[in-house]
């Protein structure tokens, strides 16, 4: 439309939003997403050695009971392996399982809220790509 002014709009702007919901969740749950953006940003990989409890207990401002029962979902998943004495571990495979879940999670649970968001707005696929960060 010539002559519209567009709001300014940030991707990550359009998902807070969303994310707020996360805030309801439980605190191991959110160290999780954490943890599994560690993984999926390629901060640590498949055979690395994750932070320790402590670390990153610190690093979040968390309990260190918090942290580990985190920890315990993706051990439980096959997703880190504990080695005694040494540490955790990402288990080989863990970051492709990782983001085909994420993905799934995304396009069956919270893509759908989101897109209605856009039709309800009226934004182009033209507009909302304009906004992704080079």
């Amino acid at each position: 439309m010539p002559g519209r002014i567009l709001p300014t709009l940030d991707c990550r702007t359009v998902l807070a939003h969303y994310s707020a919901v996360s805030e309801e969740r439980p605190v191991y749950l959110r160290l999780r997403d954490n943890i599994a953006a560690m993984i999926l940003e390629g901060r640590v990989g498949d055979g690395d050695p994750l932070p320790s409890v402590r670390s990153l207990a610190a690093e979040f401002g968390a309990n260190p009971l918090t942290v580990a029962k985190a920890y315990q979902t993706f051990q439980d998943e096959g997703l880190v392996l504990v080695r005694r004495g040494v540490g955790m571990f990402v288990a080989a495979g863990a970051t492709e399982r990782l983001r085909k879940s994420g993905r799934d999670d995304f396009l069956n649970h919270r893509w759908p809220e989101i897109a209605a968001q856009i039709r309800r707005l009226g934004l182009s696929a033209e507009e909302l790509l304009e906004r992704i960060p080079a």
